[in-house]
């Protein structure tokens, strides 16, 4: 499952450290699956089934002080005694991963349980890209329902970084931009066309595209306008902090026909012919991830625009964006 790390402008867990959760998110994730597996195969009845693992709370003062701490850094005493804070901290992360798989009934078999685990897992990390320890962010429910999103963040690998319609403050300006995904090799730019079923679209070099479907014919403001706005802000972010990382540029459509020949040596389309021998390589890449995709992940996030609101304030209607 890819790492979903920005959502529009919501608060990410990736923000504080985009070095260090991927490799926890990957390990914990891979935890509760074997623990879960491992209960089905000797036979446990998993229906409403719940963890039993008690979590450990962070001290308040630690809450409040160790950012103030971690800047000042006068005591060392203090220093190892948050060490030891973090130690006990991603422990407890370890064993409970931050959320609880509530299971409705027991799985019929070892692919339903997995089908069961990854779509409670999805919801999960669309909490990790909304929320920290301190601060949370209003989810709009549409992107529980998102399937676009659903297939990235499900099916691609562990180490791609998926910035899904991020919100980037340009020149103290916000600016939303289209998909990005951050893999080990390179980042990949991607403007998403899909509207009804089997619509046909065509293009030229002019402002103005072409859709049909069936004898009606529209109109439509041409998608790499988007495509390219998006390609040129990466650029310039990477270009100013000396990053080196290839980008290219993808026009994709998973239910539609894209006809633009003329846009093949700079933008590679795909559409419902091509589609699915596409996804089926990104799934595939078996190269581990680098130092120099953190570099690029982290200078995309340093300009992320983030609205949320404090926890202090309560948690209040905590799972309310899921039930709308």
């Amino acid at each position: 499952m890819a790492q979903l790390v920005k959502l529009l402008d919501y608060v990410s867990r990736y923000e504080q450290d985009l070095t260090r959760y991927p490799s926890q998110y990957i390990r914990l994730k891979r935890y509760q699956w074997e623990r879960m597996k491992t209960q089905w195969e000797s036979g446990a009845d998993l229906s409403e089934w719940q963890q039993e693992i008690k979590e450990v709370e962070e001290p308040q003062e630690s809450k409040w002080f160790s950012p103030l701490l971690r800047v000042f850094g006068q005591r060392k005493d203090v220093e190892a005694e948050q060490d030891h804070d973090n130690r006990v901290d991603e422990k407890s992360d370890e064993e409970n991963f931050g959320f609880s798989p509530n299971l409705i009934h027991n799985p019929s078999s070892l692919e339903h349980l997995r089908r069961l685990y990854l779509e409670q897992l999805f919801h999960f990390q669309i909490k990790w890209a909304s929320s920290t320890l301190m601060d949370k962010s209003r989810v709009d429910s549409r992107f529980f329902r998102d399937s676009l999103l659903r297939s990235f963040a499900q099916n691609l690998p562990d180490n791609y970084l998926l910035f899904y319609y991020p919100i980037l403050l340009l020149k103290k300006a916000p600016v939303e931009l289209d998909i990005i995904i951050v893999t080990p090799v390179e980042c990949m730019c991607i403007t998403v066309l899909e509207k009804e079923d089997v619509a046909a679209f065509s293009g030229s070099g002019d402002r103005f595209w072409l859709k049909k479907l069936g004898k009606k014919e529209t109109k439509f403001l041409s998608p790499l306008i988007a495509l390219n706005r998006t390609e040129k802000i990466i650029s310039s972010i990477f270009k100013a902090q000396e990053i080196d990382f290839p980008i290219r540029k993808y026009l994709i459509s998973r239910n539609g026909y894209i006809d633009h020949p003329g846009s093949a040596f700079d933008v590679e389309i795909i559409d419902r012919r091509s589609y699915d021998d596409w996804f089926s390589v990104l799934q595939k890449l078996p190269v581990p991830m680098k130092s120099t995709q953190f570099k690029a992940g982290q200078a995309i996030l340093d300009l992320g625009q983030t609205t949320s609101i404090s926890r202090l304030f309560g948690e209040d209607e905590e799972q309310q964006s899921e039930e709308d």
